[in-house]
Formats: C-alpha cells, structure tokens, sequence
C-alpha cells in the first residue's frame, strides 16, 4: 500500500477482559492475509513501567520480546497470530510515559515550562503510538488501549487517540468494543450498556467508527440497526463478535462479519486482493479434527489462573496441531505434590512438562515431579526454572548431593549447583534487570537437543537471573547429565539433557515464546510426539 500509515484505535467499555487483544490481533491477521504489513501495541494504563514486576495473580503471564522488553501477555497474541516478533515500542505503560516525561523535565527539555497532563504526556503518548508507523514498514499500526473507557487512569490515553483522529482525519479509525449483555428472565440481549459505554466515549470527544459487540448469543434482528441508530455508526459497522470455540476462530469469524471490509472502506482502501487464509483453515482443520490424543501434566505453582502459563498452552496446543493430536492438559499444582502423592498425581501421564517461576514455593513438588518422569522413563521438559529443578534433582538423587539447590532458595547450601549469573550480583533493583530478550546457542552433535532442532546454531527468549553453576558440569555429565546446548559467550549451559532416558530435556530459555500458528515450536512438536508415541506405554504400565 502506498500512501502514509494508518493508525486503527481499539478500547473498550462496559466491562474489562472482552477480548480486545484477540479483536486487534484477528483484525491484523485479516488485513496481512490481504497482502498488508501490520504490526499492532498496546498501551496499558497502569503505572508500573513494566509488567517485569508484577505478581501473575495480578496480570497473569509476562511476555518477553526478541529485544528483551517485559510486557503485557497481549503480544504473545499477537505474535502467535502475525507471525512478527514485537519489540519494546509495541507496549507501553503509563509509568514509561510519566517516566520519560519526567526524566525530560529533569534533563530541562521543558525549557522551564510547566509540565502538565495536556500537553505534555499526551504528546508523549502519541510519540509512542507513532513510532511504529515512522518506520516506513507498516501500512497499519494497530493500537490497543488497555482498560475501559471512563477509567481515570485511560483519560490521557483517549485524549492523546482524539488529538491524533483529529490530526490524521481519514487516515485514523476507532474500534470500539462493548458488551451485549443477556438477560436469562426475559431472553434477550440488552443494548443499553452499549449506548452508555459509547455516550461516555462521545463525553471524551471520540466518535467510534465501528462497533464490534461481544455476545454469548445471536443478535437479533434489527437490534444492529437499533445500535447503529443510537450510536451514530454504519449499520455494517456493528460487528457480533459470539463467544468462539477457540481464540483461532475469531478471525474467520470477523472475517464472515465482514470487518476487515468495513475497516479498509472507510480508511478510503478500494483496492486490495482478498484474504489468503488457506494456512489459517488447514491450522483449523487439524486443530479441531485430530487423529489422536496425548495427556500431558504441567506442574506450576500458578495453576488455578491458567494465564499464568499463556504461551506454554498455546505452545502446546500449536506442536498437538503440527502433530494432529488433541493435547489434553492436566494443571497439576506443584505445592500439593509429595513423595508420597507424586504416583497419583502423574501416573498414567504421556508426558510430564515442569513450568517456569519465580522464588522457593512450590519448588519441592517440582523436584518431586522430575524424580518421578526420570525414573518412570516419562517424556520430561524442564523450562527456566523447571531446567533448574531437573537439575538440583539430579544432584541429589543421581550424584548424592543430599542438600543441592539453587542459591536463590538456599544461600547457604554446600552445593550450589544453580547459582546467581555474575553480572546479576551487584544489581538492586528488579525491574527490567534480568538476562532478558534473544540469545544465541551452540548445540552439541549426537544429542536429543540436535534431533529436535537440526541445526548448530539457535537463538531464544530468557529471563532469568540464575543458571548452571559449571564447576558442576565435569560431574553431571561423568553421571549422564550432559549440557547439550551451550551459550557461545559466557559458556551458559542453555540445555540439558539425560542419557538413556527416551525423552528428557531441560532448557533456560523460554522456548513458548517463539511459537506460533505458522511455525510452531520443534521443541514442543518433538515433545508432544515423544509423549505420543513414548508415553503412551507408560499410560498403559500405569493403569495395568
């Protein structure tokens, strides 16, 4: 497409947690199987700088980018349906706005000014929002406002997105996203929370150009038109948006609304090739009809909110797909598991997958969990802090190290066989500081970890502060823990792995944050089929 950018604005109202980021990321999706270059961010009112920080009781999974930016778990959306790796410039939080507003202030950017709300932040914001498109690579930039409108802390947000409709006309669009709520005593869905959502958007100064209403039914008849007249919108602007069988659906489902049509209709685009969703629908196809299925524990310590663990499902439910398997997950919570219980909980699992975390809770069942698939010969894969427990397992039951753990549970232990990387000793502050973003690593020939992704040299995602302590290493591997993938710079074991165990692996990095629905992951595909087609006998030994 020639011609400048053009900008797309999605928010919300009525409720939080409608699916804005699936509508952002179905509607990119639509528009790059038409041919577009689309990239799309989120800006996130909190005032955290980052969600490095916070709790995944709080905001579920933090997503890393190949750039090593912490962010919302929004951009693995987007980067399972695109397909394009997002960097620090496709997420921003009102802490990062007011940070760099402030640090500008300090530095007398201002020219001693006072520095205010308007206009200060909002022109802050809309740098941001527009950095993407300065590039010159995009065709749109897809802009998700995170919250619901009439929250005190998205004012600026939607102030900054009026000024740019403003100022960009015909080439900037508002998607709004509301609520048909139903009534079960009257069975029929209600409007009015719609209206009210868009009068205090219109309070705001913004005019949404397209509706697209959240509903567990149909809409009925004449109740677009009803919308349409109350809202001041197009008829053909009021999308339904029913709930889906699946997040994969949504795209052919707005698709069959026709909103990438209206979209590019009234962004004054009349010409441009129709939607190749072929890969999208045979993805679909083996997603929903499977010639198998294969049972799989993931062991954590977030397991009640499932969030927690976002990408790794996802990761799963792509390599089932590529596999054409159903992959049946069972959530199983590392607190309540002993040596005692460890059989009934994991017994009768094809495959045993050990999630990442943070801090000691949770840790001993972890440990317990490992000892079980190795011994049990279950397909295993450790990531971050499930490659670290596998280890300290190792240590204590394999070599004898009755005490071995990693430093950031025990300080004091005699063997320290996960310890604090070097350059992570002298940092204080939390927030941003881990080894984060895209590594490289040399694997090692005649391993699994070659097996799996058939060439020497790969790079994945980290965030982590701990590793392998290698004065350990001669040891480990002298007893058949070997290091099968190593960092070329600061000789960081990446991957480990078990000699003789039919499927046993461990890696620091986190390698669900590169699966997609087009290229999904070869390690979770190798795993899933290890689980299929290894652990399937142990179902069967277990249930005997």
């Amino acid at each position: 497409m020639t011609g400048s950018t053009k900008y797309i604005f999605v928010t919300g109202g009525v409720t939080s947690s409608l699916g804005k980021g699936i509508i952002s990321a179905s509607l990119a999706k639509l528009l790059q199987a038409r041919g577009f270059t689309v990239t799309i961010q989120k800006l996130d009112p909190y005032i955290n700088v980052d969600p490095g920080t916070l709790n995944p009781y709080e905001h579920g999974e933090c997503f890393v980018t190949e750039d090593g930016a912490e962010t919302d778990l929004d951009l693995g959306h987007y980067e399972r349906f695109l397909d394009v790796p997002t960097s620090k410039a496709n997420n921003v939080t009102t802490g990062r706005i007011y940070q760099n507003v402030i640090s500008k202030e300090r530095r007398g950017e201002y020219l001693g000014k006072t520095v205010q709300v308007i206009p200060h932040i909002t022109d802050e914001i809309k740098a941001h929002i527009q950095a993407l498109g300065r590039k010159g690579i995009y065709d749109f930039v897809i802009t998700e406002v995170g919250g619901t409108v009439g929250d005190i802390e998205s004012l600026p947000y939607v102030e900054a997105m009026r000024q740019l409709k403003w100022a960009k006309g015909k080439d900037c669009l508002t998607i709004h996203l509301t609520l048909l709520p139903y009534l079960g005593t009257t069975g029929e869905l209600k409007t009015k929370p719609t209206q009210h959502s868009v009068k205090e958007l219109l309070s705001l100064g913004v005019q949404p150009d397209v509706l697209v209403c959240r509903t567990e039914h149909p809409m009925q008849k004449g109740m677009k038109e009803k919308i349409a007249l109350f809202c001041n919108v197009d008829a053909e602007a009021v999308i339904e948006s029913r709930d889906a069988d699946t997040i994969y659906d949504v795209p052919l489902m707005m698709q069959h609304e026709r909103l990438d049509e209206v979209v590019l209709k009234k962004l004054g685009v009349n010409t441009c090739p129709d939607a190749d969703l072929n890969a999208w629908k045979d993805f679909l196809r083996r997603y929903k009809e499977p010639k198998g299925e294969v049972h799989i524990g993931l062991v954590g310590k977030y397991v009640e909110l499932k969030d927690a663990y976002k990408s790794i499902k996802e990761a799963l439910e792509h390599a089932g797909a590529a596999n054409e398997l159903k992959v049946h997950i069972k959530w199983v919570h590392s607190e309540k598991l002993t040596a005692k219980n460890v059989a009934k909980h994991l017994g009768g699992l094809a495959g045993i997958l050990v999630a990442p975390g943070f801090g000691h809770r949770g840790i001993e069942g972890k440990i317990e969990a490992i000892k079980f698939a190795r011994e049990n010969k279950v397909p295993f894969l450790g990531i971050c802090l499930g490659m670290q427990c596998a280890v300290i397992e190792f240590g204590r039951n394999v070599l004898g190290y009755t005490d071995a753990n990693s430093t950031e549970m025990n300080a004091d232990t005699m063997h320290p066989v996960i310890a604090m990387m070097e350059e992570q000793k002298q940092i204080e502050n939390k927030g941003g500081t881990m080894r984060l973003g895209a590594y490289p690593c040399k694997i090692e020939d005649d391993t699994l970890a070659k097996q799996v992704y058939r060439k020497r040299d790969i790079s994945e995602r980290h965030r982590h502060r701990y590793e392998f302590n290698n004065a350990y290493l001669k040891a480990y591997e002298k007893s058949g823990m070997v290091a099968s993938g190593i960092n070329p710079q600061g000789k960081l074991v990446e991957i480990v792995e078990i000699k003789g165990h039919p499927w046993f692996m461990g890696v620091q990095f986190h390698p669900e944050y590169r699966s997609t629905v087009a290229k999904p992951h070869p390690l979770f595909i190798a795993f899933v089929k290890a689980a299929m087609s290894i652990g399937v006998k142990e179902v069967v030994k277990a249930e005997a």
